[in-house]
């Protein structure tokens, strides 16, 4: 059993894949409940209603960011967690989510995906064929000129903000989409090499590094920003 794990967003993503079996779930955000509350007592419910046991679990998939700061850490710890029971690990990028709920729908890009990087920005990777481009930051009124012509998809909670920029993708049933992007990103990616630990791939620093920056001088890059995806 392998268990798909997004909990990089407000929405929580829950993927279950045993064989050719799957099942999956969406947690949509509660007012006042965190992920670290709602996260697993989904998931004990979603391994009861596959007919499974947690003892079954041999490897989870898990996005490492970018996104929230507090839902990501709780994801990745989760999965840090479950990984010393003896399950192998493999990190996603929310990024790589939406590319391959693109390509499942039937297109292959060239495309740019774009995500809320909050203070007035956006979080932009080009994708095409399945291969991403470099990650990157960029103020939302230059998003025309860094996305060259290129369509674009972007979740539908941040889309509405982007109204006036032309070239938009959508998706028919983007939650659909998303918990089938998961299940087959759990499939795929535990065919490769386990990646263990687990590093967040944020794209800022956090809002205590931004306001300390010499409290975070001696972290690498790695620890402040994640590695590149």
């Amino acid at each position: 059993m392998l268990l798909g794990l997004d909990t990089a967003s407000e929405t929580i993503r829950l993927a279950l894949v045993a064989g050719e079996r799957c099942w999956t779930r969406t947690i949509p955000a509660e007012r006042g409940r965190s992920h670290s509350v709602v996260m697993l007592p989904a998931l004990d419910r979603l391994v009861a209603e596959a007919g499974l046991r947690k003892a079954d679990l041999a490897g989870v998939v898990c996005c490492v960011g970018p996104g929230g700061f507090t839902g990501l850490r709780t994801g990745v710890a989760t999965a840090e967690g479950l990984a010393l029971t003896g399950a192998r690990t493999w990190g996603f990028s929310s990024f790589a989510l939406w590319a391959e709920a693109l390509r499942l729908a039937g297109q292959p890009g060239p495309f740019g995906i774009l995500l809320d990087g909050q203070r007035g920005e956006a979080f932009l990777q080009r994708w095409q064929g399945g291969r991403p481009g470099q990650a990157l930051r960029a103020p939302m009124v230059d998003l025309e000129a860094a996305l060259a012509g290129e369509p674009w998809f972007a979740p539908a909670s941040f889309a509405a903000r982007l109204e006036t920029l032309p070239g938009r993708l959508c998706l028919e049933d983007e939650a659909a989409a998303a918990e089938a992007a998961l299940a087959s990103l759990t499939l795929s990616l535990s065919r490769e090499a386990p990646e263990a630990p687990l590093v967040p791939f944020y794209l800022r620093e956090t809002d205590a590094e931004a306001k300390f920056p010499e409290a975070s001088a001696h972290l690498p890059e790695a620890h402040r920003l994640g590695l590149p995806r």
